[in-house]
């Protein structure tokens, strides 16, 4: 299982994707990617694909909220992960 700095990478890789300009700003896990980043739905939903892909996990609308932070995020893919 991976650890959490190596799970916050993948999460902050999976943005940076998205939001190429994302790579070297600080983001702390209870910033609000929404503000900090500007993301837009089809951004959040573009991150859930990079979260999938790299963690073989299908994030449900009902917990989309949960990637709005990076915290909430790695939370959610901890406990959702059986092993990423």
């Amino acid at each position: 299982m991976m650890t959490d700095p190596e799970i916050r990478a993948h999460i902050l890789d999976a943005i940076a994707t998205v939001v190429p300009s994302s790579r070297g700003v600080p983001l702390t896990d209870d910033v609000d990617l929404r503000e900090e980043l500007e993301l837009d739905s089809m951004d959040i939903l573009r991150v859930l694909v990079g979260v999938k892909e790299r963690f073989g996990v299908e994030v449900p609308d009902a917990d989309t909220s949960k990637f709005f932070r990076v915290g909430s995020a790695l939370a959610w893919i901890k406990t959702h992960a059986s092993s990423p």
